[in-house]
Formats: structure tokens, C-alpha cells, sequence
């Protein structure tokens, strides 16, 4: 039996030997967070998908990409296919390219990877369904199925579990929300849901503390009971009379029982005073805000309003938060980012719509900075996050000042040499 041991000094290390290295130190995945953008395929225009910078390892290969790219899926044919979008690893050509895995006519499976141990070696990144004789692929077309990878305890969904995982291996299933763990033969939940029945050690006895307990419950209750000073609710009295005539009289409004605790308005109309003797009416009075003025030394809130409609007040202190941590947001979503200027839709109740505004466009942001983006019922792209913006800004400020620092730092080094 042949005993190979390597790398050494004044050794030829083959590029097979550093893959079998390198592939124990790390899986074949994204380099990068479960929901960053790296190597990210979206909807292009037409028949083309892009596919987002990043960073990935295949089989102790390393492969780097600093641009987004876009990729032609070929034409659609009579009958539905599932493509793929790969990262192909080939030794022959010493690269590692993008590609589009064209799937088998009228099959609703992708076509299979080559994984093989010395030559072609693919990692699919999406499935891209494509329709008979359509013409345009959609976001609704395209599935992520790319494997993420940064640390030994892994991070994946159901469809992109390690495919030869070992005994012991260790990660969270984003899908299932669980950790689970390769027990030899299937995935199994670390932290199970535990019953009672299948609990061990647990006591027979319980001795009692200060509890209560339902009316129906409580057995060898007295059948009569005799009659004391007390008081019945009026709903439990029977054959009270319908109708009582008034006579004049008040009531506090702490002696009211059973009042409501909001009262729904009825129509109405408030007026408004915008100048001396001039008014306008507003159905459901929301000019207020408009009328008051920031002045007082009173504590200001910026305000949210909600999906339904109700607002809120923006609160940040961390009384109000859990579960705090750190998010990375890559400076160069940020600056893909396009300023926009466009006209308003007209609609029944404004048919002279805005013209000329400036902001930015929310399908195009999601693109590359989905953190800003909100969606309606329907999961539809609605709008943007722009007071969010201004954090995500502060990647690209907090870079460009440490690339200053550096360059204020090289411009004094040439000077003293000067």
C-alpha cells in the first residue's frame, strides 16, 4: 500500500493534492452571509439573468468575481424546462466560469451536476424555470439554490443540505428554522420538541402552591347554597321588565359601568384655519399635524405609519429591541444604487399627477439593497425604507474615511521622503 504525505519542501504538490487540502478546511459554498447578495442570481431583461459579485469555494478551489454578470438562457422551447445556473470548476482549462445548464424539455427537474472528485466540478447557484415559448424570465422564474459557506458549523436550506455530509456534521436549516446534525444515516433536530410522556426522571408527586381552579373541575361541591347579601348582574336577571320609564336625574361618569372604551365617528367634517377668516374642511380632520407647529420643549417623535393604515411613533432605544447584532451592508450595493426622476401615475382623485420627482426606484433597489425594501399584502415590491438609508450609507462613509486615512498616511510618508 502506498503511503502519499504532502506539502514539503522540494515537492512537486499536484493541484488534485491542494484541492484534497483545501476541501477539509472548508466546504464547497458562497463565501459569504446566508442572505447576502454574493453570487446572487435575479431577472435581467429578456432571456438573460444577472448574477451578483462574490466569493466562492469549489472543492478547495477558490474563485472570485468583482463585477455583476449576465448570462443568456437559451430560448424557450414547446414544453416547460428547469435550467440551471452554475459556478463550473474545470481543471483542464485551470478556470471556473458562470454557465446556464439548459434542463430536459417537459421535466419539472433540473439537470443533474457533474460532481466528479478530479475533473468537472459544478455548484448550482439557482433553478430557472423556464416556460413554454416565453420570451422574458421573471424573478417568479428563478429559485435560490446556491450553498452558503464561512465557518465548519454550516448554514443551509432543506434543498442544499451538505450532499456527503459525515457523521457529526453540524448546521442550521434556515427552511426548517432548526438546528440539526448528520446522524449517520438521516438529518436530525438537535433540540427536539419534548412531551411529557417522553420525559425521564420526572417526579410522581407534586406538592400544591397557590393555584385556582374552574367551577366544573371541582367535585363533591355543595348542590344549594343559602342565600346572602350580594348583587346579580343584570344580564343574569330574569323577567326584569323591557322598559323604564325616566325620571330626572344624573350620573357621574365613574358610576357608568360597561361604557365603551372608543367611540366610532359618525360623518362629520372639521374645519381648519389656514389664515384670519379663511377654513377648509377635512373629513376625517388628518390637516392637524399640518396646523400644529414644532415649538415647545416637549419630546418629538418621527412617525411610522403601518400596513393598516395607524400610526406609530419611531422609537430607537434599545428597551425597545432585542436580539441586537451587527449587519454587514456591502458599500457597493450602496453605490449601485440610482437616483431617479420621474412623474406620478395619475389616479380618480388626483388626475394631475406630480411631475418631476426625485427618488429612487424599488425594484431596482431590491436588486442590490433589499434591506430598504417593503412589500405590500400581495408580496408585491411598494416601497422603500428612506430613513434606513442613511444607515446603510454609513458602510460607504465609514470606507471611504479609512481610504482617506490611508492615503493621508501615504501622502505624509513620500513627503518625509521627498
Amino acid at each position: 500500500m502506498a503511503i502519499t504525505s504532502f506539502p514539503f519542501d522540494s515537492q512537486v504538490v499536484t493541484e488534485s493534492q491542494y484541492g484534497y487540502l483545501f476541501r477539509e478546511f472548508q466546504d464547497s459554498g458562497v463565501v459569504a452571509a446566508y442572505d447576502s447578495p454574493g453570487f446572487q442570481v435575479s431577472a435581467g431583461n429578456g432571456m438573460v439573468v444577472n448574477v451578483q459579485p462574490g466569493l466562492a469555494i469549489l472543492r478547495g478551489h477558490m474563485v472570485q468575481s468583482t463585477a455583476a454578470e449576465a448570462l443568456t438562457v437559451p430560448a424557450a422551447g414547446t414544453s416547460t424546462r428547469v435550467d440551471r445556473v452554475v459556478l463550473r470548476l474545470d481543471p483542464a482549462s485551470n478556470s471556473i466560469t458562470l454557465a446556464v445548464k439548459a434542463g430536459s424539455a417537459g421535466s419539472s427537474a433540473p439537470p443533474a451536476l457533474s460532481q466528479t472528485d478530479t475533473g468537472v466540478y459544478e455548484m448550482a447557484l439557482a433553478n430557472v424555470t423556464v416556460s413554454a415559448n416565453v420570451t422574458t424570465i421573471t424573478s417568479a422564474d428563478i429559485s435560490a439554490t446556491r450553498p452558503v459557506v464561512g465557518h465548519r458549523v454550516g448554514i443551509w436550506a432543506t434543498a442544499t443540505r451538505p450532499s456527503s455530509p459525515r457523521k457529526g456534521q453540524l448546521g442550521f436549516n434556515n427552511s426548517l428554522a432548526r438546528w440539526e446534525w448528520w446522524d449517520g444515516s438521516t438529518w436530525a433536530d438537535l433540540a427536539p420538541t419534548v412531551s411529557w410522556a417522553s420525559l425521564t426522571g420526572k417526579p410522581f408527586s407534586f406538592a400544591p402552591s397557590a393555584h385556582s381552579h374552574a367551577w366544573g373541575d371541582i367535585t363533591e361541591k355543595p348542590t344549594t347554597f343559602p342565600v346572602a347579601e350580594h348583587s346579580h348582574n343584570w344580564d343574569s336577571v330574569v323577567g326584569k321588565p323591557s322598559y323604564f320609564p325616566p325620571t330626572t336625574h344624573g350620573h357621574s361618569w365613574g358610576q357608568i359601568s360597561d361604557k365603551p372604551g372608543t367611540y366610532p365617528p359618525s360623518g362629520h367634517s372639521h374645519g381648519e384655519y389656514l389664515t384670519s377668516g379663511s377654513t377648509i374642511s377635512w373629513a376625517n380632520g388628518s390637516k392637524m399635524p399640518h396646523n400644529n407647529s414644532a415649538s415647545g420643549s416637549g419630546t418629538w417623535y418621527a412617525v411610522w405609519v403601518e400596513g393598516d393604515g395607524t400610526f406609530c411613533r419611531n422609537t430607537s432605544s434599545i428597551r425597545y429591541k432585542e436580539n441586537v447584532r451587527d449587519i454587514e451592508v456591502d458599500p457597493a450595493a450602496v453605490l449601485a444604487l440610482r437616483p431617479r426622476i420621474y412623474d406620478r401615475k395619475p389616479t380618480e382623485d388626483k388626475p394631475q399627477s406630480r411631475k418631476d420627482e426625485y427618488g429612487l426606484i424599488a425594484e431596482e433597489v431590491a436588486e442590490t439593497l433589499p434591506e430598504i425594501v417593503t412589500y405590500d399584502e400581495e408580496g408585491r415590491v411598494d416601497a422603500l425604507r428612506y430613513d434606513l438609508l442613511g444607515v446603510a450609507l454609513l458602510p460607504v462613509v465609514q470606507d471611504q474615511a479609512k481610504r482617506i486615512e490611508r492615503l493621508e498616511a501615504l501622502v505624509e510618508e513620500l513627503a518625509r521622503a521627498a
